[in-house]
């Protein structure tokens, strides 16, 4: 049910408010029978607004909302009475959304921080009052603006997984097993590839009271850039780790190739994907003896710290910690 709940796109039909006409109104009372302008401005139209929140993981709450609504603004009223601004709708959103134009896929912006607010579309401008264009050629105008229309168009909102630490591995690498011993979260885990199809998130608990978090996300396969697998969905969430955490099993055919691999795939996605610092940890380590892991020294990449860990049997688990809360600060 929770990967059923978890929603990391939606295409979603975005109307802004009109905003409202100015008023053409001219000052008449008991003194007065032809006195001067006085209409009032039309009210602008209301906004879409996203609003960073950091209690929402998903985006599940926008799946089936596929019209967005703004209100209109009011109409300009006599002494230069303003119109009322048209309703804003606020759409709250995890950390990490990205906003793009459905039409050319570009990226308008992204929400980053907790109670950020981004206008998404715009509401019409208000129409100004007759009070506007009065003259000395013209000293009372009968006409006032009318107010701009709202905009209609679809938007796509997706989401990317925000964590100080994001593990990265082929399918059944052993990820979702150490997040379930390292933090609280209960990731489903099973013997299987794919077992994870949606990014896990947890909190480590490190020393003093400190903490960061992790997200396991779903495993790469070779060609995953080119959306084979869980492709794009799975390396949209790593843009937005700040460290990566390797997990290559110790009984793997050859370590340093799959490593090359989970590189390749990173490289073709977003080549700046390299430039994030990178931990590797051997998992399943259990099996190994002091003999054996001296064994496997050689066929470790040399340009990466590494450590041996078993998340079963607690080995290595502190060392990791130690090791990723160095890598995580050194950047700060």
């Amino acid at each position: 049910m929770a990967q059923q709940n978890f929603v990391d796109y939606v295409k979603i039909c975005c109307r802004s408010g009109a905003g409202g006409a100015g008023s053409a109104h001219l000052l008449r009372d008991k003194i007065t029978t032809k006195g001067g302008p006085e209409g009032g401005d039309g009210g602008r139209g209301g906004h879409i607004v996203l609003r960073g929140n950091r209690n929402v993981w998903t985006l599940l709450a926008l799946k089936y909302r596929k019209h967005v609504i703004a209100g209109p603004g009011g109409r300009g009223g006599s002494s230069h009475s303003s119109g009322a601004e048209g309703e804003d709708i606020i759409l709250d959103v995890p950390l990490g959304t990205v906003a793009k134009d459905v039409e050319t896929g570009e990226i308008e912006f992204e929400i980053t921080n907790d109670g950020e607010e981004v206008i998404l579309l715009a509401g019409g401008r208000g129409g100004q009052g007759n009070a506007h264009f009065k003259s000395s050629t013209n000293r009372t105008p009968r006409y006032a603006q009318p107010g701009e229309e709202g905009q209609m168009v679809w938007k796509i909102l997706e989401l990317k997984v925000l964590a100080d630490v994001g593990l990265v591995g082929l399918p059944n690498a052993g990820k979702s097993t150490l997040l379930s011993v390292v933090t609280a979260a209960k990731p489903k885990i099973a013997n299987y590839a794919f077992t994870t199809l949606v990014p896990n998130l947890g909190i480590v608990n490190y020393r003093n009271g400190l903490s960061f978090v992790m997200a396991d996300i779903p495993g790469i396969i070779e060609k995953a850039h080119e959306g084979k697998g869980l492709g794009h969905r799975f390396l949209r969430h790593i843009e937005r780790n700040a460290t990566l955490l390797f997990m290559i099993a110790c009984d793997s055919e050859n370590i340093q190739k799959e490593y090359d691999i989970l590189l390749h795939e990173l490289e073709m996605f977003n080549p700046e994907l390299l430039d994030k610092p990178r931990v590797l940890a051997i998992t399943k380590s259990d099996m190994l003896d002091a003999e054996l892991q001296e064994l496997l020294l050689p066929e470790l990449p040399k340009d990466v710290p590494y450590v041996f860990i078993s998340s079963v049997a607690q080995k290595g688990l502190v060392e990791l910690k130690d090791m990723l809360w160095e890598v995580i600060n050194k950047e700060h």
